[in-house]
């Protein structure tokens, strides 16, 4: 299990940000769900997509700031892996970079887990080129599907486009239990799951990152944060799905004009955790303060529109919790 892997200056940023705005209110702690005086302790374990874990991680540390007998882990076995966890019972919040499939749902009710789906932050899924791939600004969904379809062949870049040079092209990108895997092979190639296999893949999007900034000819995907965190290392690639040329970005993945790749992120609540009050505490903190952790975290923020329903579903996660 991986804990609290996120980078201890980008939570020092957060913790910043975050401390800031709760000054500026008044130093409430009521959205914390451990006021003045209350004491919080006790083991939230998480775990699931790599995508959102540095999201948890940054709200795991900042709530264990301020309640230091808390013990949050954040683990990564990608979104799949992290639902066959929680729907056997062995964690109480999943992290997941897209919504529990039916399958999934039917293990969790098989076993009498029920839970409540919190969106937590939106992301523009990015296709990155090494720093040196000087001949690459922007792709088609269609140049995209050419690469990735289950039958591709394409292993040199003048086969994705004849006006690109004779480089090798060698691939990076998420494993079968990432949630990131799920949606990219939905959105390019028209089928979840389908993909060729003859590429790197990992749970790690960090190991993607390496990857492509170490290989003049990759090309890889990951969710955005990992894009802002190592801009210095790899390139974001724009996306044309028809209607031109769009870079991945805040703006463009809350406006939806990031076609085909923006999604909201996600963490899932267990009820029988609701039960512990270390987790409904954890779960307020990471609702209440949201903003601040997700734009100090370089995620994309909520809309107004999804900030109103969270706070809907943050009710009703108290309401469970019987507070």
């Amino acid at each position: 299990m991986t804990i609290l892997r996120f980078k201890r200056t980008r939570v020092a940023a957060v913790a910043v940000a975050a401390g800031l705005t709760l000054a500026a209110c008044g130093g409430n702690n009521d959205s914390t769900g451990g006021g003045e005086g209350e004491s919080i302790s006790g083991p939230v374990v998480i775990d699931g997509s790599s995508t959102v874990e540095p999201l948890s991680s940054a709200a795991a540390e900042l709530f264990m700031g301020e309640h230091p007998d808390a013990n949050v882990t954040v683990g990564t076995s990608g979104t799949g892996g992290g639902f066959e966890k929680f729907c056997a019972g062995e964690t109480d919040i999943s992290d997941a970079s897209r919504p529990i499939k039916d399958s999934e749902i039917a293990v969790c009710q098989k076993n009498n887990i029920q839970y409540s789906p919190l969106v937590v932050a939106n992301d523009a899924l990015s296709v990155v080129v090494n720093n040196d791939n000087t001949w690459t600004d922007c792709l088609t969904v269609a140049q995209l599907n050419k690469i990735w379809a289950p039958d591709s062949t394409v292993n040199n870049w003048n086969q994705v486009d004849p006006s690109f040079p004779d480089e090798p092209l060698q691939l990076f990108g998420a494993g079968s239990d990432s949630g990131t895997f799920d949606y990219f092979t939905q959105a390019v190639n028209g089928t979840e799951g389908a993909s060729r296999t003859d590429y790197n893949p990992t749970e790690d999007d960090n190991i993607t990152v390496q990857g492509v900034s170490a290989t003049k000819g990759a090309l890889g995907y990951f969710g955005y944060s990992y894009l802002e965190a190592n801009a210095d290392k790899v390139k974001g690639v724009k996306i044309d799905s028809g209607g031109g040329c769009v870079a991945p970005s805040a703006q463009t993945a809350q406006d939806g004009t990031y076609k085909p790749l923006s999604r909201e992120l996600f963490i899932y609540v267990s009820d029988a955790a609701l039960q512990k009050p270390q987790v409904v505490a954890f779960a307020d903190f990471y609702l209440g303060t949201n903003q601040e952790i997700v734009e100090a975290a370089k995620f994309i923020p909520l809309t107004p529109a999804q900030l109103q329903v969270a706070q809907t579903e943050l009710d009703a996660l108290n309401a469970k919790a019987g507070n």
